[in-house]
């Protein structure tokens, strides 16, 4: 309910009415005071939708100046063009800060590490909160539809204390959530910048007649998940042995675990054997471990099972395997 409140305050500003923009989305106007009280994706989405067209303020009172309906649209615009997200992250925060200077947005990479950043520039007062929150819901929305995927977060941060409502935080932005930090910003896998944009001028002219799920529900596909499953079976072998720690280790159920490898056309245990064969063939060919620790290193639980595993694969025990001449 207070992100319900930052937009009636919104209609405040202007010293306008917000019922109708309530009635539109079923909020009883009695309980827009009652900070216990929750809504629903779906009312978050007319809330928005009704405020933002009868204010003409796409920015619901964030900003100094207002955003005239279409101007995230214009944004969206200007980067469908773009060869990459990465390309098309950077054109939307540099065009964001042409249409208001309240707030810098910068994109970076460091490593295997990305990040979005926003700078305030003013103080943005009592819709501060609701600004920062909405300002990167929009652009991580904006990314996910950009090309078609999940992008999960690596974390996000904001400079403010936890509020009462901070429970809710992880819904809006899956993974580890921050506060009291200098700046607020998301981070993300770097791969998803490399991942060409999936989207054109037709579907965005179809996505802009429904723009404002992206700020509120999460996708379900994640084009990168076989590669990230695929990393953490690497470096993490004895802490993702069960569907459900390496869920854990993704920020996901295992039951979407599955789901969402089936729909990219894998398997997790597909995965694993794949990831187990490469690194016990390494280790046999290029050390002399004994064939415990080989099993140990490769994320078996014991020899036995780990002899059986790789018989299947090569049609070879282990020693036999070793005991051949190496085919580099």
């Amino acid at each position: 309910m207070a992100f319900v409140q930052a937009i009636v305050r919104a209609y405040a500003q202007r010293g306008l009415s917000p019922d109708q923009a309530l009635r539109t989305a079923q909020i009883a106007p009695e309980s827009v005071q009652d900070s216990r009280q929750r809504i629903t994706a779906l009312q978050m989405e007319l809330l928005s939708g009704a405020a933002m067209q009868e204010l003409d303020d796409e920015a619901l009172g964030w900003f100094e100046r207002r955003l005239p309906w279409g101007s995230y649209g214009m944004l969206a615009r200007a980067s469908i063009s773009a060869p990459t997200l990465g390309v098309a992250l950077k054109r939307w925060c540099r065009h964001h800060g042409l249409i208001a200077s309240d707030l810098l947005l910068h994109t970076s990479e460091q490593g295997s590490r990305a990040s979005i950043t926003l700078q305030e520039r003013r103080e943005l007062g009592a819709q501060r909160e609701f600004c920062l929150v909405s300002v990167l819901r929009n652009i991580h929305g904006l990314a996910c539809w950009l090309i078609d995927s999940r992008l999960p977060l690596l974390q996000a941060q904001f400079p403010f204390a936890a509020p009462p409502h901070a429970s809710v935080y992880p819904l809006l932005f899956p993974g580890p959530v921050q506060f009291e930090v200098e700046q607020a910003r998301i981070d993300f896998d770097a791969r998803y910048l490399h991942m060409p944009l999936r989207r054109d001028e037709a579907a965005l002219q179809q996505m802009l007649q429904r723009a404002l799920p992206l700020t509120v529900l999460q996708y379900r596909r994640d084009r990168l998940l076989v590669q990230r499953v695929r990393q953490l079976l690497v470096s993490q072998p004895q802490e993702t042995q069960s569907a459900e720690a390496l869920a854990h280790w993704l920020h996901i159920s295992p039951r979407t675990l599955h789901r969402q490898l089936k729909e990219e056309g894998a398997t997790l245990q597909a995965l694993k054997d794949e990831v187990r064969r490469d690194r016990a063939t390494e280790l046999l060919l290029r050390t002399h471990k004994p064939i415990k620790q080989v099993a140990e290193a490769a994320g078996f639980r014991n020899e036995k099972s780990f002899i059986r595993a790789f018989r299947d694969w090569t049609g070879h025990s282990p020693a036999e395997f070793r005991r051949q001449p190496d085919p580099a």
